[in-house]
């Protein structure tokens, strides 16, 4: 008979985590210089842990992805981990809504080496998708922007993808609230509401993880598109 597992706390998960981190992902100059100058220019330290950015980077190579869409650029610190994962011919899209904040996202992404492989798009995320419509369908989209639009964003995933297309969805448990049906804190119910669509609509077949890393308990939803 097993031992029972010893309840997590902040302090061994961290600490599970920063073994996990330098036993997989290791040290990288340009994406800890990204995360730096995003520190330095007042932005807020909401990047992806390390562990989930290689989780994108892999995502984008086992899906084939030559194009991929994501929804909130911040620092580009996980731009830079899915534009590695392209081949040359291969570009992301990328939409911030602040010039400042992409400005320092296209420096970051130059001083990787991976600036040619990237677009970013100004603007508010539901005004300027609906201006991608016509092109060639996205292979892989990511969804790190403000969680009230979480639906929205699904929508125009699928209407962007095509069959196949992988659909990520970060900060899906938010320390365990998405699971409080009374919470009327704004975010949390876009997170739900988000959640229920990929449980319903059929254009998705989809799941979540609760995650406990650097940035806490929370998840990540993983959909492809049917």
């Amino acid at each position: 008979m097993s031992e029972p597992s010893p309840t997590p706390t902040p302090e061994s998960w961290r600490r599970v985590d920063a073994y996990l981190t330098e036993t997989l992902v290791g040290h990288d100059p340009d994406l800890e210089f990204a995360v730096a100058e995003q520190h330095a220019a007042g932005l807020p330290p909401i990047e992806v842990a390390p562990v989930n950015g290689k989780l994108l980077h892999l995502l984008v190579r086992i899906a084939g992805a030559r194009r991929v869409l994501e929804i909130g650029t911040l620092g580009a610190y996980s731009t830079i981990w899915m534009a590695r994962g392209l081949p040359d011919d291969g570009a992301v899209v990328t939409i911030e809504a602040e010039p400042a904040i992409a400005k320092v996202a296209r420096a970051n992404l130059d001083r990787a080496g991976v600036g040619g492989k990237v677009e970013i798009k100004l603007g508010r995320a539901a005004d300027v998708l609906p201006g991608l419509e016509g092109a060639e369908p996205f292979d892989l989209v990511f969804i790190d922007a403000d969680k009230e639009s979480n639906t929205i964003y699904l929508d125009w995933a699928a209407r962007l993808g095509r069959p196949g297309t992988v659909v990520v969805v970060d900060n899906t448990v938010r320390g365990g609230e998405v699971a409080n049906p009374a919470t009327t804190n704004s975010q949390i119910i876009g997170v739900q509401r988000g959640l229920e669509m990929l449980g319903r609509d059929p254009r998705f077949d989809a799941t979540a993880l609760q995650t406990l890393d650097l940035k806490g308990w929370d998840g990540v939803a993983i959909a492809v598109v049917v």
